[in-house]
């Protein structure tokens, strides 16, 4: 029975459909169609909601799915399940498998523990209260700059993201900085399959200014922008930027009819800012097509 595609913008339903076409040949462009979303802004949504970018998905379930075909099946050949993974070769399986799980695909069949498994690639989405609003007009600026600390980022080292904030805050005060002590923590440079990005943690500068050993520069281009204002609780702050950016990516925009340019988007922080405090206030910018 063919599962029927999901309603436009029903995250849920469009990760119930992948799993039921693991062996058809998937991409972000297949499934943003079926998402009835452009594929950057699918891939944007995807990530923030499953902390993961949509081939890494794709393939985390596929590797789900051989562990436990690999249990049921004792005489499974490797090279077989690798094929239908959509894997090229039976080594790039077992390395893939041996990531994944902690032990390779032999060992895994010879009695290893199923419980862990479905944890690994989960099927749910986190979810951790916090409080999102758009704000009600579009913001126009102009072009600026940001320097700071920057790096890419992917699954594996996304938890590494405040060691930057630390590294900027600790170069503060420069000559050329800008004087109003606005922070910015910056996206840009996403991989749509695999949700890697681009990172920056820095303050305005002016142009030409000297920048401190490790900066780097980024120019934010202008335009119009739709304002995010996310308001925290008080408590751990990355969870709640993650969970703030699933509602935003997923409930807002699409709510709104926004049509998403494909440039930096951005978190504000104002000089004053203080996570630890209950009622902050951050603001992130997304820009838009007017």
């Amino acid at each position: 029975m063919t599962t029927p595609r999901p309603k436009p913008l029903d995250l849920l339903a469009t990760v119930q459909w992948i799993e039921h076409h693991l062996d058809a040949p998937l991409s972000v462009e297949v499934i943003s169609e079926v998402a009835g979303l452009s594929p950057y802004h699918f891939s944007r949504l995807f990530s923030a909601a499953m902390g993961r970018g949509v081939m890494a998905h794709v393939r985390g379930r596929r590797l789900v799915r051989a562990a436990q075909r690999l249990a049921a099946d004792p005489a499974l050949r490797l090279i077989d399940l690798a094929a239908d993974c959509g894997f090229d070769s039976q080594e790039a399986f077992t390395r893939a498998f041996s990531r994944t799980f902690g032990v390779a695909p032999g060992r895994f069949r010879r009695g290893f523990n199923l419980t862990p498994i479905e944890g690994q690639y989960p099927m749910t989405m986190p979810e951790t209260e916090v409080t999102v609003t758009q704000l009600p007009q579009l913001v126009t600026l102009e072009a600026f700059t940001v320097a700071g600390a920057q790096r890419r980022f992917d699954e594996s080292n996304k938890a590494e993201i405040p060691k930057l904030w630390s590294q900027m805050l600790g170069a503060l005060p420069f000559p050329g900085q800008t004087p109003a002590w606005t922070t910015y923590g910056v996206v840009w440079n996403v991989d749509r399959a695999e949700g890697h990005f681009d990172y920056m943690a820095g303050v305005g500068v002016e142009e030409g200014a000297a920048l401190p050993a490790g900066f780097s520069a980024l120019r934010i281009p202008g335009g119009s922008y739709a304002v995010f204002r996310i308001t925290l609780n008080g408590g751990a702050v990355h969870p709640q930027l993650k969970s703030a950016m699933a509602k935003i990516w997923g409930d807002l925009v699409p709510a709104a009819g926004l049509q998403v340019a494909e440039g930096p988007d951005f978190e504000r922080y104002d000089g004053k800012f203080d996570p630890t405090i209950k009622g902050a206030v951050i603001d992130f910018y997304l820009p838009v097509v007017v």
